[in-house]
């Protein structure tokens, strides 16, 4: 491989060969490239763009991954555990039961995605926008969802206990069956949001949020009330 500025199409590059790229000190593009299994942790690939590559079990931990981009990827399994991502984007593709654990966030665009499981612990997400987003099953204690406006997002079953949703809009989003515990919701706006699994008992997580009058009557129906 060479280090042109050109795409690499088609490829299935050791780790000595993305690192001699890395080192020229611009930024590839990896069209429909192989890095199944690959040990990338370190690198800086500041700028890359991954487009419809297998990264399934490959690792970037610790990498520079700054205004990277991931489209249409295959990274089921994969590890990003204390990257730095600030402002890239992943957009489509599948990073089910990946760990990001202790990732830097800030300002990226997660789109159209599939995340299912994926550990988000300790991960820093100032500014992250999330939309059609499947995060089922995933873990996310902690996160700060602040002032964000979430739309479609799936947080079913998933791990959240103490996320900060305050001053939130979650747009056609659930968290059904998700593990709210001691979740702050002050101002969030949870209107078109599932709610589904929360019993009457567990509606005080909810404080000082604003629910529509079928939430409402969906928990009133507990007691055997009707709203009218």
């Amino acid at each position: 491989m060479t280090s042109e500025n050109i795409p690499f199409t088609d490829l299935t590059p050791s780790r000595a060969e993305i690192e001699h790229i890395s080192q020229d000190g611009e930024p590839a593009t990896l069209v429909n490239c192989d890095l199944e299994g690959l040990d990338l942790s370190q690198l800086d690939l500041t700028d890359w763009c991954f487009d419809r590559c297998n990264l399934k079990r490959a690792s970037f931990n610790g990498a520079r991954l700054e205004a990277a981009s991931f489209t249409e990827c295959r990274a089921a399994a994969s590890s990003f555990v204390g990257a730095d991502l600030q402002d890239g984007s992943i957009e489509g593709g599948d990073f089910s039961n990946t760990n990001f654990h202790g990732a830097t966030l800030t300002a990226v665009s997660i789109l159209r995605c599939k995340m299912t499981g994926t550990d988000l612990t300790e991960a820093k997400a100032i500014g992250l926008k999330l939309e059609d987003v499947l995060l089922a099953l995933a873990i996310l204690p902690k996160l700060s969802f602040r002032k964000m406006a979430l739309k479609r997002v799936d947080f079913s079953e998933s791990d959240m206990k103490r996320c900060d949703f305050r001053d939130t809009v979650l747009e056609d989003c659930s968290l059904r069956d998700a593990n709210l515990a001691d979740c702050r919701f002050e101002n969030a706006d949870l209107r078109s949001a599932d709610l589904g699994g929360v019993e009457l008992t567990d509606a005080r997580r909810f404080k000082g949020a604003v629910i529509s009058k079928s939430q409402a009557a969906d928990l009133l129906g507990q007691l055997g009330l009707r709203v009218l």
